[in-house]
């Protein structure tokens, strides 16, 4: 019970969401439309819950992912299937925070058992970090860790990037929507200046992993696709009956497209609570003139697994391949991202 006193507290780490897709049409539930990709760029990020699943993500199929942006969140398999090690993996417990060595060390005994990729791999790909210097919920020297790992684990420095700098909250960070920048409150969103300039959070971590971008669209002409998940998640899963897509028209018009994968928070699925992640991030604007789809796939509060705040699994509630390529959510997710590029 001492471990949930410090847990349950402290998965509430993403913005509820309010509002609607609004500047994107809307389809009704659909299947998964299929693209012409590039496969090799495929890219991921996250906030919270959401940034340790991306660091999972990038670190499993690590012949995947192009880079992976992780916005507050700790190292890979942190909590190695325990929940009483989370308030540790979030640096809520003075003076004891994640040992990235033992990250590093439980990621090559994975590696050679053949449930992730090889770590090989990771020596091209790009990493960008961010923690919040007021970031009450996942702490920073949790996130140290986080870049601690990468850099054991083979990411060159010149391919890890760190901010660490900015008087921020716990939230997702954009030039002028949400709140004042050092709050750690709903919607998990907040608007921060770096230099005079508000900070654009979801281009500066896409520039980083896929190179220069287009300039980010005023307004959007593409279309926001809710598609069923259950076809690649059961609700064993914890993961929710519908997910979404945003398709630029580049994309629908048969160009092609890179792939980025944005993971909510806790508490913020939009099927629970709506849509502010997907809506008011800024990836969308980014993807409109940039031919990049955005998935945003899903978590909902559930009793079965036990998961009431609805979290992505970074700690073992789907069992203990939870952080594997076999990993349920892990799996389900990288099926989604496989099945945007089918053959039509």
């Amino acid at each position: 019970m001492q471990s949930h006193r410090f847990f349950v507290p402290a998965l509430l780490l993403a913005a509820a969401l309010s509002g609607t897709t609004a500047r994107a049409s809307e389809t009704a539930p659909q299947p998964l439309p299929r693209f012409q990709i590039d496969r090799t760029e495929l890219s991921v990020s996250g906030l919270s819950s959401g940034a340790f699943m991306a660091a999972q993500l990038q670190v499993a199929y690590s012949a995947t992912f192009k880079g992976a942006g992780i916005i507050a969140g700790g190292p890979y398999y942190c909590a190695a299937g325990n929940m009483a090690y989370t308030g540790i993996c979030m640096g809520q417990m003075m003076l004891v925070y994640p040992n990235a060595t033992l990250m590093a060390n439980a990621a090559r005994q994975f590696e050679a058992t053949g449930q992730i990729d090889k770590l090989g791999n990771l020596k091209k790909r790009r990493v960008y970090v961010f923690s919040g210097t007021r970031d009450t919920v996942v702490k920073q020297p949790a996130v140290n860790a986080t870049v601690s790992f990468f850099q054991q684990v083979g990411v060159p420095a010149s391919q890890l990037v760190y901010v660490n700098k900015v008087p921020a909250g716990h939230a997702v960070i954009t030039p002028t929507f949400g709140n004042a920048c050092d709050a750690n409150a709903t919607p998990y969103i907040s608007h921060c200046e770096i230099n005079g300039q508000g900070y654009d959070q979801s281009g500066a971590l896409l520039a980083h992993i896929h190179g220069k971008l287009e300039p980010k669209a005023s307004s959007l002409a593409g279309r926001m696709v809710t598609f069923n998940q259950r076809a690649y998640a059961p609700a064993g899963t914890g993961m929710a009956e519908e997910a979404f897509l945003y398709v630029p028209p580049s994309c629908d018009a048969g160009q092609t497209c890179k792939v980025h994968v944005a993971i909510h928070g806790c508490a913020q699925s939009a099927e629970k609570v709506g849509k502010n992640f997907i809506a008011d991030t800024g990836y969308n604007e980014w993807a409109e003139n940039n031919r990049m789809l955005v998935l945003y796939p899903q978590v909902n509060a559930s009793t079965v697994p036990f998961n009431p705040q609805g979290c992505w699994d970074w700690f073992g509630y789907t069992g203990p391949t939870y952080a594997w390529k076999a990993g349920p959510q892990m799996s389900a997710i990288k099926a989604m991202v496989d099945a945007l590029g089918k053959a039509r």
